[in-house]
């Protein structure tokens, strides 16, 4: 006699994929409710600001609006006056110069310093530590204390040098001459940023492998020979995130430009940034002062760009 066996029910099977295909969504929503806070907070903080800057370049918003509530819109006028100033074309131009010339006398320094501090020696980590000094002080100490150093007629720097014959008795007009007030903010800002430099750069001489000198030293490569075949190629990484970070915090500077020069003399130090201030704080032009706003965060948003594209390809490599 032939027992014919009815198939087992579905219902296990059906529970069982429909289970399995509820997992994967309830992990998503996992993942999207731990990064909420942080979307929340970037938005919040960072995007709504965005925003309110773009719209309030294109509206007519004066102190009057804080009371009335009206900005009316009034197109391109506030990009037009800006682009056709004066003030916005140099202050592009010494914004560049300033940039420039504080990122390449910064990370010069600061990578001479670094390589110096890898050869290790007494009393190296206290040195290290004294040369901290400059970044661990406010911005604006350091621009006071600058400005009585420069001073032409009491500043212990135009004392110095006149002491050994290198300047005349009334000394160089160092933050009161339109030719030479934007190289004295520079050489100030390489001195503030120095340290910055030689820290992030000394930890990365120290993750470099000692085998690769080794090598490189049995090879008979020289001591030039080996920094640029061993310690750059392999320092490239931090080299890009020094590089670039300071660009950022460089090219929106502010608070040092005011307290040397205030933007003077001349214009001759004007930035994006002061230019941003005497716009906003100053004429109360908020719309003109956004524009210029707008521009900066453009600028650092490329080279925020081309550092998550360098950081991407070095670690594709890596892979």
């Amino acid at each position: 006699m032939t027992t014919v066996t009815s198939p087992p029910p579905a219902t296990g099977a059906a529970e069982a994929k429909s289970a399995t295909g509820r997992a994967p969504l309830r992990r998503g929503l996992l993942r999207w409710l731990f990064v909420a806070p942080a979307l929340a907070y970037m938005a919040l903080f960072f995007g709504y600001p965005l925003v309110r800057n773009i719209v309030m370049s294109f509206q007519h918003y004066t102190p009057k609006t804080y009371f009335t509530g009206e900005a009316p819109f009034n197109g391109l006028d506030n990009w037009r006056a800006v682009f056709a100033g004066e003030l916005f074309t140099d202050a592009l131009w010494h914004t560049a110069l300033f940039t420039v010339g504080s990122l390449l006398g910064q990370f010069t320094i600061g990578l001479a310093l670094a390589v110096f501090f890898s050869r290790r020696f007494r009393l190296s980590g206290f040195v290290r530590a004294v040369l901290l000094l400059p970044w661990l002080v406010p911005m604006v100490v350091s621009a006071v204390v600058w400005r009585r150093i420069l001073d032409q007629d009491h500043g212990m720097l135009n004392t110095a040098l006149h002491g050994v014959g290198l300047v005349p008795q009334d000394g160089v007009p160092w933050l009161s001459s339109p030719g030479v007030a934007l190289l004295s903010a520079i050489m100030v800002n390489i001195w503030i940023g120095i340290p910055f430099n030689m820290v992030i750069l000394y930890g990365g001489l120290q993750e470099i492998p000692r085998d690769l000198y080794e090598a490189a030293s049995l090879d008979g490569s020289g001591p030039w020979r080996t920094f640029r075949s061993v310690t750059l190629p392999m320092l490239r990484p931090v080299i890009t995130v020094v590089l670039v970070l300071g660009f950022m915090s460089t090219v929106k500077i502010l608070d040092l430009i005011l307290a040397l020069t205030s933007g003077g003399p001349a214009d001759s130090t004007q930035t994006l940034g002061t230019v941003t201030y005497q716009l906003s704080f100053l004429q109360l032009d908020f719309g003109q002062g956004a524009v210029v706003g707008n521009v900066l965060i453009l600028i650092s948003a490329v080279f925020a760009v081309l550092y998550l594209r360098a950081n991407r390809a070095d670690f594709g490599k890596g892979k």
